[in-house]
């Protein structure tokens, strides 16, 4: 009768797929293919389809059966950077700058870009990590916090500015359904775009085999914030950018409640020196503080990340005491469109470098189909890292902030960067904010805060914004 007999499409497929997997030796990953049921199937191919196989292939020469080895360059300088506050002979500069960023943002030119992919592993919590509760009274969720800093930006600048978010395969549904719960947190649903990023194949360290985690599934892990570079692009974030007549992106981290997301100064210095990609930095608080460092390598504006950095450079200090190496990354960036497009189209694959990373990942035997866990370290993970594109900028600049002003970050359950280090901190500014417009904040004889205190981003976003806000003339101690 001329129809096709049922299951046709997919055999069709699966040859297509074995051929592919063949060409790069890494048909084994059909191994159990057959004990899956349609289902277990089409996820099986669907995963295999998500990956870049020829990249794979090249990178199982380059990283995977050798070691990149990471040399330090004969002249590692100090970054220069701009101060956080200006000196005399900046004043002019910064007034310049302020306008000018003011300007870009005003004319819709700026777009916010959220690195969101994490899961609040660490943190001991089940969910993506922008779900979290972040602030000390209302326990505002990360993501909330940032939609309400995006509102108030809106509302001061009357100009619309999007907000491109990236997540994972493994929490995309749950954060979109987050967003839809709670109205898009009175964000217009048009204006949040949100992409997931790529992953890579786990590759055992021996055999250089892509790893199963299930009979039926691959061992993936995300390729890291530098591939948020090559997903903006490859998920059409940047052509969506390029229609809504964007020219510069803001990129932060998903798990700092205090960032900056529009920073008219920062965006004006950087626009004025005709960045492609500029940062911020914090002097680090001590030589072993685990934060990279901008230096010049060649002449080039790079970070150095704290394990590569030798001590002997880590601990060196000027006369005035302070560290020579002190201008430490915190993942704040703001990058040019152009030159996200340029990084997408160099040399026939993106330009950004992996590194190698081995770890202890459970394993299925490819015999037995069980699940094997390994003691000691099994397996690579290849990732790229989004500071690797400053030196391949014409321009870089790095500007300082002050740590208590936008850097309160959740990483850990407990200790350093953890709920209750970003808590104190955000109520530290709140204070201090609260202090210069003659508010009395009760602290006790050592200066520690006693109160309870928090300022929403739809409130103020600097301590100006207070000036038309109702305040009390003292808050009570102990009280909230």
């Amino acid at each position: 009768s001329g129809k096709m007999p049922k299951g046709h499409g997919m055999s069709d497929r699966l040859l297509r797929t074995r051929k592919i997997l063949e060409s790069v030796g890494q048909e084994h990953v059909l191994g159990f293919y057959e004990n899956q049921d349609e289902v277990g199937k089409q996820n099986l191919l669907d995963q295999i389809a998500s990956i870049d196989w020829s990249e794979a292939a090249r990178l199982v020469e380059t990283h995977v059966k050798h070691h990149v080895s990471f040399t330090l360059p004969e002249t590692i300088e100090p970054a220069p950077w701009y101060p956080n506050v200006p000196t005399e002979d900046l004043k002019e500069q910064y007034q310049r700058a302020r306008e000018r960023g003011e300007e870009l943002v005003g004319e819709g030119k700026v777009a916010v870009f959220t690195v969101a992919g994490g899961q609040g592993t660490r943190l001991d919590y089940n969910g993506p990590k922008g779900m979290f509760p972040a602030t000390p009274i209302t326990g505002t969720s990360l993501f909330a916090c940032l939609a309400g800093y995006l509102r108030k930006v809106q509302e001061k600048f009357e100009a619309a500015v999007p907000w491109y978010i990236m997540t994972s395969p493994v929490n995309d549904a749950d954060i979109r359904a987050f967003f839809e719960q709670n109205q898009y947190f009175e964000l217009d649903p048009t204006m949040v775009i949100m992409f997931p990023q790529q992953m890579m194949p786990t590759f055992d360290a021996t055999t250089a085999k892509v790893l199963l985690e299930a009979p039926g599934r691959l061992a993936l892990s995300p390729n890291g914030h530098g591939g948020s570079l090559k997903a903006l692009h490859t998920s059409g974030a940047i052509a969506d950018m390029k229609r809504r007549g964007i020219e510069q992106i803001s990129y932060t981290q998903v798990d700092n409640p205090l960032v900056h997301m529009i920073d008219p100064l920062f965006i004006g210095l950087h626009a004025i020196d005709g960045a492609q990609m500029s940062s911020k930095m914090l002097p680090k608080a001590s030589p072993n503080e685990k934060v990279g460092v901008f230096c010049l390598l060649d002449g080039k504006v790079s970070v150095i990340e704290y394990s590569d950095l030798p001590n002997t450079l880590a601990e060196q200090r000027l006369e005035n005491g302070q560290l020579r190496f002190r201008a430490g990354s915190i993942a704040i960036h703001l990058i040019h469109v152009d030159f996200v497009e340029s990084l997408n189209s160099r040399r026939g694959h993106f330009a950004l470098p992996f590194h190698r990373a081995e770890k202890i990942v459970p394993y299925v035997d490819f015999n037995s189909g069980k699940i094997v866990e390994s003691k000691a370290p099994n397996a690579v993970k290849l990732e790229m890292f989004v500071f690797d594109a400053l030196p391949l900028c014409a321009t870089s600049i790095v500007y300082e902030t002050a740590r208590l002003d936008e850097f309160a970050p959740i990483k850990n359950a407990c200790g350093a960067d953890s709920p209750q280090t970003s808590r104190a901190l955000q109520m530290e500014r709140a204070a201090r904010w609260l202090t210069t417009h003659g508010v009395r904040v009760p602290r006790d004889v050592e200066g520690k805060l006693n109160a309870t205190i928090e300022i929403r981003p739809t409130t103020a976003i600097c301590a100006d914004d207070l000036r038309s806000v109702p305040l009390p003339v003292a808050i009570e101690p102990g009280g909230e």
